[in-house]
């Protein structure tokens, strides 16, 4: 039989355990946040983030660092992500590259992307294009085709690495169009992109955000964009889905998450600072600017999302026998 002092001593000890929960709540943060890139800077990755981690730090009353950590096309990142800890201080950038296109063509991948992390606020979706070296013998999408078709094996593309979405939206637009291009991968879009606007690539799969800079300049050519509609900032440019290619049709998204496990107290605060950031005029013009949509959903629409599109490019990968071999 348990003695009513036993019992004051466990409800004394029930209390303590619940007081130091919350104060360690509240506390959050108290020091340093490291928000992790998996990819190497310059991409729109890495662009994001960093129009981000001010402003949230602001909102958080903690700095927010930004680290680059890339390799394997998003997943050397993602897996160091997943193996820390679930305390708020480690958070990365989740892209459709590290959560969805990657683990649906590697089986190997050293995480699961549906249980191995906590989604906390998607901030942007993106569109994607394809864009061409001024060298390019093909200014527009027509054309384009044509030249590929004319001489199979000839050209090669830049992407962010093997299995991200630069990789199997192309080989998906290289299967639909019967066309072949040689895969050149590298270790973000950052360095990809330096290499197409070089001419040492003639062409690139790249996010909206970090090509548009280099279009608007005439260092690239833009081709197709994946985008619901033409884009105000490239009007002459077709959708994929206009060209007859409606399953390359898919914007990117840019969202925030961390380890499996994470406290709601301090996912919550992690959300409402990011969506007090965004409502910041300044902030929502700079990733407007770059042809982003702000999208700011909760963590369980953003979970619902990442699920979503796994899916999606699990069917990509199983109907057009897609693989890294």
């Amino acid at each position: 039989m348990v003695s009513r002092r036993q019992l004051f001593a466990l409800g004394c000890f029930t209390a303590s355990l619940a007081a130091s929960g919350a104060t360690w709540a509240q506390a959050y943060p108290s020091k340093i946040i490291r928000l992790q890139v998996p990819f190497a800077p310059g991409g729109t990755t890495d662009i994001i983030a960093r129009v981000m981690s001010e402003p949230l730090g602001k909102s958080m009353g903690q700095s927010v660092i930004v680290e680059n950590k890339a390799g394997g096309g998003g997943v050397v990142g993602a897996t160091e992500l997943a193996r820390s800890p679930a305390d708020g201080y480690i958070l990365g950038m989740a892209t459709v590259s590290t959560t969805a296109a990657n683990p649906a063509i590697n089986p190997k991948i050293p995480y699961n992307t549906l249980t191995d992390f906590t989604p906390i606020i998607n901030i942007a979706a993106t569109p994607n294009v394809i864009a061409v070296h001024p060298s390019f013998p093909a200014k527009d999408y027509k054309a384009f085709i044509a030249e590929l078709k004319k001489s199979p094996g000839k050209y090669s593309y830049a992407s962010s690495g093997t299995g991200g979405i630069g990789h199997l939206q192309t080989e998906l637009f290289k299967n639909l169009t019967s066309t072949f291009v040689t895969h050149i991968p590298y270790r973000g879009a950052g360095p990809a992109l330096n290499d197409t606007v070089g001419g040492q690539v003639p062409i690139i799969f790249d996010n909206l955000p970090s090509a548009l800079p280099h279009i608007k300049a005439g260092r690239l050519i833009a081709i197709v964009v994946a985008a619901p509609q033409r884009l105000a900032s490239l009007p002459d440019v077709p959708t994929f889905k206009e060209v007859g290619l409606e399953p390359v049709n898919r914007m990117a998204y840019y969202g925030l998450i961390g380890p499996k496990g994470m406290p709601k107290d301090v996912v919550d605060k992690i959300y409402n600072a990011t969506k007090t950031a965004l409502t910041d005029p300044a902030v929502k013009k700079r990733i407007e600017d770059t042809g982003s949509l702000i999208v700011a959903n909760t963590p369980d629409q953003f979970t619902e999302q990442i699920k979503a599109e796994f899916e999606v490019y699990k069917g990509v990968v199983a109907k057009q026998k897609l693989s890294l071999d």
